[in-house]
């Protein structure tokens, strides 16, 4: 059974030729009716005749290139007005005289090089044409050959504004598929830049405590476990990470919740970072990227503990409320926060532009008795 749903997809990858030939078959078809035999266009106004053998290559010629009108569409005109002009002269005045509009609005909005060229021949064959009716004896008159050209002018506009507007929207969308693709490069380096962070400060951070440990081969064993750990976390966060860059891909976005911030916790004190956590309310079921932006808050904030303050006293606190999260992470040590080597000031930067993506507030700055702190709020669009 055909499923109707279907037919416009499958109808467009046929060739343009075959989905331009019905509307040729129809005027030709509209033309034999002998009701409309003498009802066509009429240039030159001269008395009409009787159909004949070359009425009909009149009408072959006027409608069956229309079937190329997309493909060959310069190529579809010259044979159209060729049909047109033995129409006319022969005084037919077929239906089939319609076909120069449409083939005129297709070369207006189809012809890709020497458009003026093509506008300039079809101008001087025109005249000839109108020269040729008027020998004949019509009594058109200038005017009225005159009238009848802007009409053809008017149809060649037509296709050219569809052209501009084509060309316009096409480059829309380019600009679109550009921003789209920065955007996502913009979101992917900044993932990396949380990742690797993270994961690597924490294991350098262990690695450096294990140098002091070997006279400790239990707490030895413990930190380079957590070494371990750490690394198959950050391998498999980045391979992830680097499937997303992949264009073919069929992996989606892993994005961590606020429920995994325990996790999070969890692995800064195996560093040797005592963490305090506290978590108010629950989290909503959909939250968009509040939960993200939390996250990362909380995972960029410990990174930063365990780079300028290790050992000093961190404190997380998360809470839930029913329109945004609020989120605070504190270290009590005085440590050079903002201005140690090796930090670039991303993370911070990043972060305040994510929170202010989503109508949130965000602050990084010291405490006035050492230390420093950072707090967010981030909306997080339930209904209140």
């Amino acid at each position: 059974m055909i499923d109707l749903r279907t037919l416009p997809d499958s109808w467009r990858r046929w060739p343009v030729t075959v989905r331009d030939l019905p509307l040729a078959l129809l005027v030709a078809l509209a033309s034999a009716v002998p009701a409309l035999h003498n009802h066509g266009t009429q240039l030159g106004d001269l008395p009409g005749r009787p159909f004949d053998a070359l009425a009909m290559v009149a009408i072959a010629l006027e409608c069956l290139p229309l079937a190329i009108r997309r493909r060959w569409p310069a190529l579809s005109l010259a044979l159209v007005s060729l049909g047109f002009a033995i129409d006319q002269l022969r005084a037919y005045h077929t239906v089939a005289g319609a076909a120069l509009a449409i083939a005129l609005v297709s070369a207006g909005a189809h012809v890709e090089r020497r458009r003026r060229t093509s506008v300039v021949l079809a101008s001087v064959a025109y005249v000839a044409l109108a020269v040729a009716l008027d020998r004949q004896g019509s009594p058109e008159g200038v005017t009225g050959f005159v009238t009848f050209y802007l009409a053809l002018t008017l149809a060649w506009g037509i296709g050219a504004w569809l052209r501009q507007s084509r060309a316009a929207e096409a480059e829309r969308r380019h600009h679109v598929a550009v921003t789209a693709r920065a955007a996502e490069r913009t979101r992917i380096a900044s993932e990396l830049h949380d990742v690797v962070t993270h994961h690597v400060t924490a294991m350098v951070v262990q690695a450096e405590a294990a140098r002091y440990l070997t006279a400790a081969p239990e707490r030895l064993e413990v930190t380079l476990t957590a070494i371990t750990d750490t690394g198959r976390r950050a391998v498999t966060d980045l391979r992830h990470l680097l499937d997303l860059i992949n264009p073919d891909h069929d992996a989606e976005p892993r994005t961590p919740s606020v429920g995994e911030l325990r996790a999070l916790v969890a692995q800064t004190r195996q560093a040797g970072q005592p963490v305090e956590f506290t978590e108010e309310g629950t989290p909503a079921g959909t939250t968009g990227g509040a939960e993200l932006a939390a996250y990362r808050i909380v995972q960029e904030a410990l990174t930063n503990a365990l780079r300028y303050a290790h050992g000093s006293r961190t404190s997380v606190h998360v809470r839930h409320g029913e329109r945004e999260i609020t989120v605070e992470v504190g270290t009590d040590d005085a440590g050079p926060y903002a201005t140690a080597p090796g930090g670039s000031g991303r993370g911070l930067a990043g972060l305040r532009e994510r929170v202010g993506v989503l109508g949130g507030e965000f602050r990084a700055e010291r405490r006035s008795g050492g230390g420093f702190v950072v707090r967010a709020r981030i909306p997080t669009g339930s209904p209140s």
